[in-house]
């Protein structure tokens, strides 16, 4: 079956409009490691996914999921050392504070119950978020999603804030300590908004190196600025390590690259490097709150099956200490870019942590005006080479680099070399 003809199916079975990467999708039928094959046989570089965290296929995941799957996985409401044993290894990763978990199946999942946690334990509603997040499809948690700076927002239970960034800040030529209180000001207003009209003040959720809304530079001290400011006004700090976390940024969590503790920690599709697996960190009494309250129960989560995975993935990052890999070659890989970047009027910024990187697509470095056909163009030409990104963020320029955690210096100078030639052939073009 030809590609027009997978599209077809796809759109009668699944509907139309279902996204899809790519001028000319793919039609991927085996992973290994970082690499990605199609049905044709041709060898893709995954610089995308961060679903297989410990690489495509990982023989020890793999085969710790078949030895479970073969002796039992049944749902939690059965007794079964291996969840706990997860549990408590996954927890050791975090501060002493976070030191119980609620396990769930997917980003969204996770999302959910954290704000349920922070809404429980506070008795308010209302959320702050940035402008140009998301955390997930649930009902309540797309609520989050894109919602306007201008608090217009339908929903009377969530405002969001200007996402704090230094490339295109709120105020030009001021100093990033400044920036950092202008930011932190936009937090206190929706705070005060939050008590003023009744709703009263839940907490804030925010991935905390805003991967969705383009992972800018933020002003340093912000996070922990808005954490402090936060829990003084009785709310709940949730970070949502989805894409910033288990070893991506450089450091185990997030939090750690922007040196604050937050209160609840959700957790996803990395911990089971494919298996849907996610996860919520808390203190033991929001825990055991969220527990009296809601009797939560999830047939898929806590399952046997998901700690052996967890445990595996964990196996690996800690093995072959990802967590120094990812710092050493993405400093490496930012580093290269940046010397590339002054010969290319269209890379605007170069940025990011540890193996999540971000190269602002712009139509020059003088207007920054963002030119999202351009980086399209750019993935789709990398596409053609056997190297895999996309674009992304709030003004969908920018190109974002997040391969497996088993991607290694050979991996990053193969892919600079087809990124410079890239850039060659469309300077050529012009």
């Amino acid at each position: 079956m030809n590609i027009a003809e997978l599209i077809d199916r796809r759109n009668e079975l699944l509907g139309t409009g279902a996204a899809l990467f790519y001028t000319e999708p793919l039609n991927i039928v085996r992973g290994e490691g970082v690499w990605l094959f199609d049905a044709d046989g041709k060898q893709y570089m995954d610089l995308y996914n961060n679903v297989p965290c410990v690489g495509h296929a990982n023989p020890h995941v793999v085969e710790a999921m078949h030895q479970q799957a073969r002796t039992l996985n049944v749902h939690s409401r059965y007794l079964h050392e291996g969840i706990l044993d997860y549990a408590e290894r996954l927890l050791s990763h975090h501060g002493d504070h976070l030191n119980s978990v609620v396990f769930a199946c997917s980003g969204t999942e996770a999302n959910e119950v954290a704000l349920m946690m922070a809404r429980y334990a506070t008795g308010a509603r209302g959320i702050i978020c940035t402008d140009a997040a998301y955390h997930g499809n649930s009902t309540e948690v797309r609520k989050l999603s894109r919602v306007a700076a201008s608090n217009t927002a339908a929903d009377r239970d969530v405002r969001a804030i200007p996402f704090p960034q230094c490339y295109r800040s709120i105020r030009e030529g001021v100093s990033q300590e400044k920036l950092k209180d202008l930011y932190l000001e936009e937090v206190r207003a929706a705070i005060d908004a939050f008590v003023d009209s009744g709703v009263g003040f839940a907490g804030m959720l925010v991935c905390p190196i805003l991967a969705n809304e383009g992972l800018p530079d933020i002003p340093a001290g912000f996070m922990a600025g808005a954490a402090e400011l936060v829990r003084k006004n009785g709310g709940l700090f949730i970070c949502d390590e989805v894409q910033a976390g288990l070893c991506r940024s450089g450091r185990w969590w997030g939090y750690e690259v922007m040196n604050f503790v937050p209160d609840i920690v959700s957790m996803g599709k990395p911990l089971g490097n494919g298996m849907p697996l996610s996860a919520v960190a808390a203190t033991t009494d929001l825990v055991n709150s969220f527990r009296r309250k809601t009797r939560y129960f999830n047939t898929f989560a806590s399952s046997p099956l998901q700690a052996a995975a967890g445990m595996a993935v964990l196996d690996v990052l800690e093995r072959d200490n990802l967590v120094a890999s990812a710092a050493e070659i993405g400093d490496t890989l930012r580093t290269e870019l940046r010397k590339i970047q002054p010969s290319c009027k269209h890379m605007g910024d170069v940025r990011g942590h540890g193996l999540f990187v971000g190269i602002e697509w712009v139509q020059d470095r003088d207007s920054k005006n963002p030119d999202r056909e351009g980086a399209i163009r750019i993935a789709n030409k990398l596409k053609d080479k056997g190297f895999l990104l996309s674009n992304a963020g709030v003004l969908g320029n920018v190109l974002k680099i997040r391969p497996p955690l088993v991607f290694e210096q050979q991996h990053a100078e193969s892919f600079l070399s087809a990124f410079t030639e890239t850039l060659l052939e469309q300077a050529n073009e012009s």
